[in-house]
């Protein structure tokens, strides 16, 4: 029970999710141009899920060249919302209109995680949900960005459901880690399957 296990992240939640579990782990950022390959990979067509399985890939691979003997834990997490990809917002005005955009309606999470053993995937796994927002006003969405803005600038679509962004939700359709960007439960138990942690 020995083997090295590194996170392909710098995104609190997932390393908080980890360490919760118990997991022993390094975290270190991988810092891809995840804007030009998401661009890239539309121009070519690519779906919500293909997009997030290649740069969650994409950051396992680049980390795990650099630490061959590791274990390596590439995640990424896209919004899909009526066929448009949402992103992680610019400024508080760009969190407002993606908000508004999706108040009152539905929209998809795509969150895959790939894993990565001496440069090459042994395993990869992706997690569909969907979450129905509350019709929300525009006084309470402003407010609730200026209140929540050092936490949901970091965040696709603008908000953390662990949070206070619990509230613009009336429906949430899938696992609760994996709308927070980690399918732990999978995870956890594919590690186990490796003998990586013990059960």
């Amino acid at each position: 029970m020995n083997t090295l296990i590194v996170l392909a992240s710098s995104s609190p939640v997932r390393i908080n999710l980890l360490r919760n579990a118990g997991i022993k782990f390094n975290s270190i950022p991988p810092y891809l141009d995840e804007i030009s390959i998401k661009k890239s990979m539309l121009s070519e067509g690519a779906s919500a899920l293909e997009i997030a399985d290649s740069l969650a890939e994409a950051k396992a691979r680049k980390i795990s060249k650099k630490r061959e003997d590791a274990f390596v834990i590439g995640c990424d997490q896209v919004l899909e919302f009526k066929g448009e990809l949402l992103s992680k917002p610019i400024n508080q005005a760009d969190a407002q209109t993606c908000l508004m955009k999706m108040s009152g309606n539905w929209h998809k999470l795509f969150s895959a995680i790939v894993v990565f053993e001496n440069q090459k995937p042994v395993w990869r796994h992706i997690e569909e949900s969907r979450l129905l927002m509350h019709k929300i006003s525009r006084e309470y969405l402003i407010n609730y960005i200026q209140r929540n803005w050092e936490h949901i600038k970091h965040s696709v679509g603008s908000y953390c459901i662990e949070e206070e962004g619990i509230r613009l939700f009336s429906k949430l359709e899938g696992d609760y880690f994996s709308i927070l960007g980690l399918p732990l439960l999978h995870l956890l138990s594919y590690m186990s399957l490796r003998g990586v942690i013990s059960r």
